[in-house]
């Protein structure tokens, strides 16, 4: 039977440690990625529909677009 010995399974432990450490803060990045392109997506969409307010002169879609707008990047910090 193949035996390790004390010191090569602390070893493992380490490594398997660091490689679930590693893919955490992996799937940190990738959440925080999509949550910037899901942000980036809808502000792309209110300020077309801002636009399209501001085109068509309707004050109060443009009041209560940009009041969404302004909640966005309240919450987000932009």
């Amino acid at each position: 039977m193949n035996e390790k010995s004390y010191t090569e399974l602390m070893k493992l432990g380490a490594m398997k440690r660091n490689r679930m450490k590693e893919n955490f803060v992996q799937d940190l990045y990738i959440d925080m990625l999509l949550s910037e392109i899901q942000l980036t997506v809808a502000k792309e969409k209110l300020l077309r529909k801002i636009d399209m307010a501001i085109d068509t002169r309707d004050k109060k879609s443009f009041l209560h677009l940009s009041g969404e707008l302004k909640e966005i990047n309240k919450r987000f910090g932009t």
